[in-house]
């Protein structure tokens, strides 16, 4: 005799989050798949980090100051802290339309705009909504079935509307969004000031050792490693790295520093938002320098929207065979009869008359593709707007 026994499974809602991104450590570490160039990053930081404390830091210790390889320590510390929380964090994905969201929002869409005759192009669907007096267009996302709020746009790449959606970094191996904007300048100005100081003092320690050798002597040194290697080889493959460097993301970093003080986003730059043949003025910028950079890089930090890590619970049923000793059965429970000689209702009526208790069993509960996610939203958070599905916009 087999018995359909109840076991709950816990599923996280990370696993069942749709859009194209990689969670690890339980949905703590939130990526976009493609992260080649991150660990490339990563390489390169390392790498160069390495040789530049392996040898001219000692060197340079102990002729100049022992505080050359504790700063260039901190920055790189710094760095690498930055790196990993602009890549592993939530840049303000918002979460998509349950169903039944979803059918109400194109009820709404569907009595706005009436009834299209056949072979006409449906209006756009976009909703106006006023900042600081100026009339902002909240556009809808035909994949995430909602409508956008202001200043968000959907990821092609990683197939989610962001909030404050800035640009999709490969480096970094994630869209650099609201809530992890700030780290990814902290992380390019710090990689910034980095390169600068491995290049200057690479320079520096050549220079030295010149002077007491010769440069053609400098360059023809190994560092006492075996295999040996001349030390020109080590030095250039730093200074190559580091000139390549600066030129990349200093500049980035001054691009992005005149981004800040304006309060605005790499994809309205790129798109002419506020400086187009409209010649419409930025809604988000106070004016100032200094409000503007407060509010970018010191602003409260909302909370993420996704609860990556909230528990859906579905049941498994699964059969366990009962196990009976040979030439004996078990007693068949009877009912007494109800009023009017009939069996009182929930029994199963057997052959010989008798009645079978109702399973004890619970239903089976929704499997975690039939149950809706929670959607939680930030208090004074204006109505979710979007985009076509499919386009990202850097």
């Amino acid at each position: 005799m087999s018995v359909m026994v109840a076991r709950k499974k816990v599923v996280r809602k990370w696993e069942k989050l749709p859009g194209r991104n990689t969670f690890c450590c339980d949905g703590r570490i939130m990526m976009a798949r493609q992260k080649g160039i991150f660990y490339l990053t990563l390489f390169l930081i390392l790498g160069t980090c390495a040789l530049f404390f392996a040898f001219e830091c000692r060197y340079l210790a102990v002729q100049l100051s022992p505080a050359i390889p504790v700063f260039a320590a901190v920055l790189f510390l710094f760095a690498m802290a930055t790196l990993l929380r602009t890549s592993f964090s939530d840049p303000g994905v918002i979460p998509r339309a349950l169903p039944d969201e979803a059918a109400f929002i194109e009820m709404e869409i569907e009595a706005t705009n009436g009834t299209v005759p056949q072979g006409q192009r449906p209006p756009p669907r976009i909703k106006n909504f006023q900042i600081n007096n100026q009339i902002v267009k909240l556009k809808y996302c035909y994949t995430c079935k909602i409508f956008r709020p202001p200043r968000a746009s959907h990821c092609s790449i990683c197939d989610n509307c962001v909030e404050r959606f800035d640009h999709h970094c490969p480096w970094v191996g994630n869209c650099v969004g609201k809530r992890n904007y700030r780290y990814f300048y902290l992380f390019i100005l710090s990689l910034s000031l980095l390169t600068i100081y491995i290049f200057t003092f690479n320079i520096v320690y050549v220079a030295l050792k010149s002077l007491k050798i010769g440069f053609l002597n400098t360059l023809k040194e190994t560092p006492g490693t075996y295999p040996s290697t001349p030390l020109t080889v080590l030095t250039v493959l730093e200074v190559l790295i580091c000139f390549f460097t600066l030129w990349s993301v200093v500049g980035l970093t001054g691009f992005h520093t005149f981004l800040v003080a304006l309060n605005q986003t790499t994809n309205e730059d790129i798109k002419g938002s506020w400086t187009g043949k409209n010649r419409v003025q930025n809604p988000y910028s106070h004016g100032n320098i200094v409000k503007n950079c407060c509010e970018v890089l010191c602003g409260p930090l909302p909370p993420s929207v996704l609860d990556r890590r909230g528990i859906l619970q579905q049941e498994e049923s699964t059969a366990q065979e009962e196990s009976r000793p040979r030439g004996t059965s078990a007693p068949e429970p009877t009912a007494a009869p109800g009023a009017g000689g009939q069996a009182e209702e929930g029994g199963t009526q057997q052959r010989d008359g008798s009645l079978r208790p109702p399973s004890a069993v619970p239903a089976p509960s929704l499997s975690s593709a039939e149950m809706p996610e929670e959607k939680q939203l930030t208090s004074g958070e204006a109505p979710v707007p979007s985009q076509d599905a499919g386009q990202a916009e850097h």
